[in-house]
């Protein structure tokens, strides 16, 4: 009887020490978009600052919307900041530059139809209407000459003196793509091309935006190659591939930012590819001597078959060295998914968080994943909810 006894003591301590694990993040949405002045169709992710959120959609009445969400106690307020009739398909989310404003890009429109890189301050002075959009300052006007055009979902970045990066899918001296560099100066900004992508080994058409390491070198992705520009006194930017994508198991079509962690090793995704279903991969790349050395971390299934349903966006890490991110189509209903892969000593281990189904949860997630401070989980989805499938705003709580 004693035996048996301990024995079930020793089995519910053991079931106790398994709830933690086992309590099941909450998910909710807070924002379903509905067209008209209030936008639809977020592509992007959201920026946090404190208890507001900062998005953008690719459609309404016009082409876009730059919107903000405000935690108020139990409820979130939703405003449009600035609606773009011009800087068409801001498929990169805003965010916070050294001075505090806001910036973005969009993909197409304008002059030349070949997108904007652009600025948002609020207005000064007190409204005096219901809609007090900030104002846009267009930083540049992409598609003039062989300057780039068709910017993608990546963010802007800055270096120390406050230089703007990015990329473009294409344009450039040979029609396949760009990263270019934008100076501040007394009559705004200067565009400086760094490097015209040729369509051959060097790779063609970045989707997703740069990432510096500490020594000032930029690393970005094709859909073919990950690679790495460095600055060489006297020559300017060169470029070298870290790695070319090989076939299908490994993967193909990265379309997200890479993400740096400390040790220097790179993390980025595949849309396509891998060994589940063709549902794409998420892959590592760490330095090794001279060279660079790729591994898969996880393929994602998808029951699309080869539709580029995989991961979309750049991926996020906690400070547990946790990797957070979504899918555009995979996941149990094909709508997308957000998941976690977890950093354990028996290796990398993957949760699905959410499946979403196209209906009032959403669907197609191209968006990022951003992470608050309590650990709580946030991002867009680009489908589903109000006006025939306008789009959400969601949150998993851990």
């Amino acid at each position: 009887m004693k035996s048996k006894t301990l024995f079930y003591l020793i089995l519910l301590t053991f079931l106790a020490s398994l709830i933690p694990a086992m309590h099941a993040q909450t998910f909710s949405v807070i924002h379903s978009f509905t067209a008209g002045a209030g936008g639809k169709a977020p592509f992007a992710g959201v920026t946090i600052r404190g208890n507001t959120f900062f998005g953008t959609t690719s459609g309404n009445d016009g082409c876009g919307t730059v919107y903000q969400l405000t935690h108020s106690g139990a409820n979130w307020l939703f405003s449009t900041l600035a609606a773009t009739p011009n800087d068409c398909f801001p498929f990169a989310r805003v965010v916070f530059g050294p001075d505090s404003h806001l910036y973005g890009t969009s993909r197409f429109g304008k002059a030349y139809s070949g997108g904007t890189a652009f600025k948002l301050a609020p207005p000064v002075g007190i409204c005096r209407t219901v809609a007090c959009y900030w104002p846009i300052d267009d930083l540049h006007v992409f598609g003039s000459g062989t300057d780039g055009q068709g910017l993608g979902n990546g963010d802007l970045i800055w270096d120390k003196q406050g230089n703007i990066y990015g990329t473009t899918e294409y344009g450039g001296t040979y029609g396949d793509g760009t990263v270019y560099e934008l100076t501040p100066s007394e009559n705004g900004y200067t565009e400086t091309i760094l490097y015209n992508f040729t369509g051959g080994v060097d790779g063609a058409g970045p989707i997703g935006g740069l990432v510096f390491d500490n020594k000032g070198n930029l690393f970005g992705t094709t859909p073919g190659n990950v690679f790495e520009l460095s600055y060489v006194p006297g020559v300017g930017w060169t470029e070298q591939v870290l790695y070319t994508f090989q076939n299908f198991s490994d993967g193909y079509g990265s379309r997200s930012t890479l993400i740096l962690d400390s040790a220097g090793n790179l993390y980025g995704t595949n849309s396509a590819g891998g060994t589940s279903s063709y549902g794409g991969t998420l892959f590592e790349l760490s330095p090794s001597g001279s060279s660079w050395k790729f591994k898969v971390l996880y393929s994602f299934y998808s029951g699309q078959y080869d539709w580029n349903c995989g991961p979309a966006a750049a991926l996020s890490m906690d400070g547990e060295g946790n990797i957070y991110g979504t899918t555009l189509c995979d996941g149990a209903y094909n709508w997308g998914n957000v998941f976690k892969l977890s950093n354990t000593q028996n290796g990398w281990v993957y949760t699905s968080l959410h499946d979403f189904t196209g209906a009032t949860d959403g669907g197609w997630v191209a968006s990022n994943v951003s992470i608050d401070t309590d650990g709580t989980l946030y991002g867009t989805a680009a489908y589903g909810a109000n006006c025939g499938g306008c789009g959400t705003v969601w949150m998993i709580k851990p």
